[in-house]
């Protein structure tokens, strides 16, 4: 019996609002657009009923791959074409609208414009013994397009995105779903399995599936901030410091990554054996170290094309995190962006730590169960 009890809706009052609000105004403009174009007909003729559902899918759920524009205006336009159809070849109403609810939701699957209220569309015709096919152009299609009209403009100008992308970019096998959990593959997989209509698009559904994830992670982590996982004082060099001087630190100190301040200890880049290994000393040396010695040499002239500073080959857009930023907040970052060093700044704009990955992972470790 517990399956008969509704779950929560799951939206705030203020998103109820948003949703009530633009359903009554997409309607009315519909209503009011097509009574214009029919002056003196009576309201059946220029107001289809299963447009009230067509407008709370597109301004309620306006994610929903019910909701979009081609469903909601193929899907009326269709299935009501399909009612009229059946009106004519069945004169029994219970038959006509019995064939004509199936051959809709076929024809809507098969052209992938499924949308609940076409269902509606088509039993219309059947009952109202429609028999004339330029009904389905006016008022059905005139009503759909009025409404999805209406819907572009006020669910963007109301943060709702419209229409949704139900799409995945090119090649969504090479683009994880969750780097650290499962693949787009994966995903496929347990879709294919469900084998069922889900009331939300792919690209939606794994936004929720890396939100969870990031939950996930914050419920573990807890509170833990980057100022309580940090290396304090890292090392660091000025702007100014020659490429062997910073070499031979990182290489005394086992880093891979040095800060790089200006003169008033501020960060202004940062600088990675990565960016070491780009040097070219330009005396056609192909073995890498000597060609790195040959790089790091100074060339004792005051005007040279070959790099000498760390400033001429540092990384300037550098990621950085407050030491009051949630660490959990920064698991994306190393997991998917490719980052390894994030350095830690104060209020000021100042150096006061570096995470690293391995920061992260003892963090991750020591963190308490849930």
């Amino acid at each position: 019996m517990r399956r008969f009890i509704p779950g929560p809706v799951g939206i705030s009052p203020g998103e109820a609002w948003r949703a009530a609000l633009g359903a009554g105004i997409g309607l009315a403009f519909a209503a009011a657009l097509c009574r214009m174009l029919a002056p003196g007909q009576p309201a059946a003729a220029w107001l289809i009923a299963p447009l009230g559902a067509s407008a709370l899918l597109v301004f309620v759920v306006p994610a929903s791959p019910l909701a979009q524009p081609w469903p909601v205006i193929a899907g009326n336009t269709l299935s009501a074409l399909v009612g009229i159809a059946c009106v004519q070849a069945f004169p029994d109403p219970v038959l006509a609208a019995g064939v004509a609810m199936a051959v809709a939701v076929l024809l809507m699957a098969s052209l992938r414009c499924l949308h609940p209220p076409g269902g509606a569309a088509a039993v219309l015709m059947a009952v109202a013994h429609v028999t004339h096919y330029d009904f389905a152009i006016f008022p059905v299609l005139m009503n759909s397009l009025a409404l999805v009209g209406m819907g572009l403009l006020y669910n963007n100008l109301t943060g709702r995105p419209y229409p949704r992308a139900q799409v995945l970019p090119a090649d969504p096998g090479l683009r994880p779903v969750d780097a650290r959990r499962f693949s787009a593959e994966d995903l496929d997989t347990a879709l294919a399995r469900y084998n069922q209509v889900l009331d939300i698009g792919r690209a939606d559904l794994q936004v929720l599936l890396e939100e969870a994830e990031m939950a996930a992670y914050q419920r573990k982590l807890g509170a833990l901030r980057c100022a309580d996982v940090m290396s304090r004082a890292p090392v660091s060099v000025p702007f100014g410091a020659s490429l062997q001087e910073a070499w031979d630190l990182m290489h005394a100190r086992r880093i891979k990554a040095l800060p790089v301040l200006d003169r008033a200890q501020r960060i202004c880049g940062i600088v990675t054996t990565a960016d070491f290994m780009r040097l070219d000393s330009g005396s056609g040396v192909t073995d890498l170290q000597a060609r790195l010695r040959a790089a790091l040499k100074p060339s004792g002239s005051t005007h040279s094309e070959r790099p000498e500073v760390v400033g001429q080959i540092m990384t300037r857009s550098v990621r950085v995190a407050s030491g009051d930023s949630l660490l959990a907040d920064l698991i994306p970052v190393f997991a998917h962006d490719g980052h390894h060093h994030i350095p830690v700044i104060d209020g000021q704009q100042r150096l006061v730590g570096m995470i690293t990955q391995s920061d992260v992972v003892r963090a991750l470790y020591h963190a308490p169960a849930a």
